[in-house]
């Protein structure tokens, strides 16, 4: 749903909103989180209202945690889809909807004078209370996303990522695409949706974040009012552990395509781990900045195997994956799959130079405060810093936390993390042409 209302007032005032982020910190009566920073500048404001839904409480219905926030702006109360989406646009507001491996989210971006704000609120709260789930929402929801999963079967790059993600994670809930399968999704009722969204979207399962023109009473009754209707409910059991590989494995899957997709990895951290600052500024030596990383150096610079060579870490509630990847002419799979794996292995053994690391800290230092310098993005770094159970001043002292990994802590932190014996790799692609 858009607003030109919003984008004219953004325009107006375009400077940045974020200098110091505050984050206060309170429950509700209902035991919601409730996260708020006040920013002064733009009459508007960002609302964010998470649970822990995401696609890893799927169970054995792959997809239906997406599928059942894709539902929730289709019908709500006594509105239809057309009904929600006028409501906001006549105050000139944006919702969305969307969910990770690990949350489920609604969000809303209003202006804050009171009675286009009061419309918006309210018709979020009943979005969020009372969805209808009607059959031919339903209907139309479950068709598009089996129209969208038969689609995804034309996709290299997706068709790797999901057999790379179940060669890391075995059974585990972070094993299954978001979105789902089609064998499952095919199987959805609507009645399944509103057995998930009752027991997940509850009251003691829910943070709200606020980021805006608000003061702190009205940021203390938004909060409130959003979870009011909201069966108190209970937090869900915290995911399992995640098991480690017991040993490496390759596998080759055949596409017809001239190019293949590899991509090599394992279980590599989690948001709340020590390590976290010393793998994340390590990565960005070794592949996470990408035109002039060890990885991007190696395959392409010096060799010209790939386009691009790249590695992430994607810490998660539980142990998110770390992957190296690239993307090469079928004849060059295994050059290129020998190239990305010493570059990784001596990393692992030398960690990086000194001069490496000066040149990342300054790149990731220097870059910092513009990532969040609208009220939507500081949003999404709180919601982050809430949801996860990141310590309040998190942003106030990411900056120090970078500035003091060494040489040392990164090659301790990779040696203990990463282990080649462990690796998982996929490749995907065509055979190569014969000579």
């Amino acid at each position: 749903m858009r607003a030109s209302l919003i984008g004219i007032v953004f325009l107006l005032f375009s400077q940045p909103v974020w200098s110091a982020a505050k984050i206060e910190h309170w429950q509700t009566a209902q035991g919601s989180r409730v996260y708020y920073v006040h920013t002064e500048g733009l009459p508007m404001v960002d609302i964010q209202v998470s649970f822990d839904a995401g696609s890893a409480r799927d169970g054995s219905q792959f997809g239906i945690a997406a599928l059942t926030s894709a539902l929730l702006d289709t019908g709500a109360g006594d509105w239809n889809a057309d009904e929600i989406a006028k409501r906001f646009e006549s105050v000139g507001a944006n919702v969305g909807a969307g969910i990770s491996d690990d949350m489920a989210w609604v969000s809303l971006r209003t202006l804050t004078d009171k009675k286009l704000f009061d419309k918006a609120l309210e018709t979020l709260q009943v979005m969020l209370a009372r969805p209808t789930f009607n059959e031919a929402d339903f209907q139309r929801e479950k068709n598009r996303t089996l129209a969208g999963l038969k689609q995804r079967e034309e996709s290299p790059a997706e068709l790797a990522h999901i057999a790379f993600s179940k060669a890391v994670y075995g059974d585990h809930p972070y094993a299954h695409p978001s979105d789902g399968v089609i064998e499952t999704v095919a199987g959805f009722s609507a009645n399944d949706l509103r057995e998930f969204y009752k027991k997940y979207y509850v009251a003691a399962n829910a943070m709200v974040v606020i980021v805006g023109d608000l003061n702190k009473e009205q940021a203390e009754e938004t909060a409130q009012s959003l979870v009011a209707e909201l069966p108190a409910g209970q937090k869900p059991e915290p995911l399992p552990e995640v098991a480690m590989p017991v040993k490496a494995s390759q596998r080759h899957i055949d596409f017809p395509s001239s190019q293949t997709h590899v991509l090599v990895g394992m279980p590599g951290t989690y948001r709340k781990d020590p390590d976290y600052f010393s793998l994340y500024v390590g990565n960005h030596i070794l592949g996470g900045a990408v035109l002039v990383s060890r990885l991007f150096n190696e395959v392409r610079e010096k060799r010209g195997l790939a386009y691009s060579a790249s590695s992430s870490f994607v810490p998660m509630f539980r142990k998110g994956p770390f992957v190296a990847s690239l993307q090469t002419r079928n004849d060059q799979t295994q050059k290129a799959l020998e190239v990305l794996n010493k570059t990784l292995a001596d990393f692992i053994n030398e960690g990086p130079t000194e001069a490496e690391l000066t040149a990342a800290r300054k790149n990731i230092t220097g870059g910092f405060a513009m990532r969040f310098d609208t009220n939507k993005e500081l949003t999404n770094y709180v919601s982050m810093i809430g949801f996860y159970g990141l310590p309040l001043d998190y942003l106030d002292t990411f900056q120090q936390k970078v500035e003091q990994v060494t040489v040392a802590s990164i090659k301790d932190a990779f040696k203990r993390h990463i282990d080649p014996q462990l690796l998982q790799t996929i490749t995907l692609g065509g055979a190569p042409a014969k000579k």
